[in-house]
């Protein structure tokens, strides 16, 4: 089976910047989904045609609203789904419970960070499309969570019915394998890509 593979780019590159990375990403595999800011979604997928998924949107309606992200903008600018929850944007309960709802109904997929069995579990009850496991103590750190609790992986796999990806820390291709070994369905990594001198190389080694 083919691993999945997110990468969420985060705000360490806008506009061009960020246009110049994704089409080194598609160069690489085309199949790859990006996690994009709002602002630069538009522009991501007109130039680059590549899966994005938004970094996070709000469950409000259109209407009388200032400052929200609204499902309807990120998919009419070309986002196939959106990330909620991630360990630098946490959300409610409820409120992720709404975002889903909102995202469901707009046919936008959703990929829901958790970190920890217990959040993923609730989690599950909402029916995402996939569940992102993250140590919230690994993110943008050295050490994957496929190297320091295999056993975690391997556990939730099993507990979960929803797909999982593992992420945090994640930067090389034994990190894929352990993660894929142990059930994953796929990673999701950010700076090991997006900070990274040559990140065609950097992908290509993950890959290989």
């Amino acid at each position: 089976m083919k691993p999945l593979i997110v990468i969420n780019l985060k705000t360490y590159k806008q506009g061009e910047s960020v246009i110049k990375l994704a089409k080194i990403i598609k160069s690489v595999d085309k199949n790859i989904i990006l996690g994009s800011s709002a602002t630069d979604i538009y522009e991501l997928s007109k130039k680059t045609h590549l899966n994005i998924y938004s970094q996070h949107v709000d469950y409000m309606d259109p209407g009388r609203n200032t400052g929200f992200i609204l499902p309807e903008g990120v998919k009419k600018d070309g986002a196939i789904g959106s990330f909620l929850n991630h360990s630098e944007h946490k959300l409610s309960f409820d409120i992720i419970k709404k975002a889903v709802a909102r995202c469901k109904k707009l046919k936008l997929k959703t990929m829901v960070f958790a970190g920890s069995i217990k959040e993923a579990k609730r989690i599950e009850k909402l029916k995402p499309d996939y569940i992102i496991y993250e140590p919230p103590e690994l993110v943008a750190g050295k050490v994957s969570v496929s190297e320091s609790r295999p056993e975690i992986i391997s556990k939730i796999t099993k507990i979960i019915k929803t797909p999982i990806l593992v992420g945090a820390g994640v930067h090389s291709s034994k990190d894929l394998k352990i993660a894929m070994k142990l059930g994953a369905k796929g990673i999701a990594l950010s700076s090991a890509v997006t900070t990274a001198k040559d990140p065609k190389k950097v992908l290509k080694e993950l890959l290989s």
